[in-house]
């Protein structure tokens, strides 16, 4: 056999491998690579029911959390969770899913920092508590009590505190704890006095 006959042979073989695959199509459901003659005869797969989450680095399937890759190929490697037979029908759905889906599936009870309060946190030495803190103490302006008043009490609270703080990040923690022990018994005794008027 001649090179050019070899040649040949490659080339026809390159045309009906792609004459072959025009007739073909890709399963629809997610995770299933799998190519077959459209119409039919459907063969098994194993897929995702749900689509898949691409989110900062980490890719996984949304019915799938618990098996996160970092890596593509290590994200394609990952076994489907259902068993069922290839379609070409493809559902009206979402094909991939954001940071954003996943926080409108949670309900909306994942509250994100703005960047001030993150900011915030850090000047005071990455105390989560310094935004509320600060936040509160708008509150209670909104209310009428003066911002005095507030950071007065505040400074009590610090000098009280802080000889059990080991940082000024676990200091505003534990003012905020014990400021909000104090609201809280503060709100009960006013709703006390208004069970005892009627």
């Amino acid at each position: 056999q001649t090179l050019k006959e070899m040649n040949a042979a490659v080339e026809a073989e390159k045309e009906a491998k792609r004459k072959e695959e025009a007739n073909l199509v890709q399963c629809t459901h997610f995770g299933c690579k799998k190519r077959f003659p459209r119409g039919g005869p459907y063969p098994e797969c194993c897929f995702h029911k749900s689509p898949p989450v691409f989110h900062e680095t980490a890719k996984f399937w949304s019915c799938c959390p618990q098996k996160k890759a970092y890596d593509w190929n290590d994200f394609e490697a990952i076994q489907g969770c259902q068993t069922g037979i290839c379609t070409e029908v493809k559902e009206e759905q979402k094909q991939f899913l954001g940071g954003t889906d996943l926080r409108e599936q949670a309900g909306g009870s994942v509250k994100l920092k703005s960047i001030d309060d993150f900011n915030k946190a850090q000047a005071a030495g990455g105390a989560e508590a310094a935004p509320v803190l600060e936040r509160l103490q708008r509150v209670m302006e909104d209310l009428g009590i003066e911002k005095e008043l507030y950071d007065q009490v505040l400074e009590g609270m610090k000098k009280e505190l802080e000889p059990t703080a080991a940082s000024e990040a676990e200091l505003l923690e534990s003012i905020a704890t014990e400021l909000g022990k104090k609201l809280k018994a503060c709100m009960k005794s006013v709703a006390a006095e208004q069970l005892r008027i009627k």
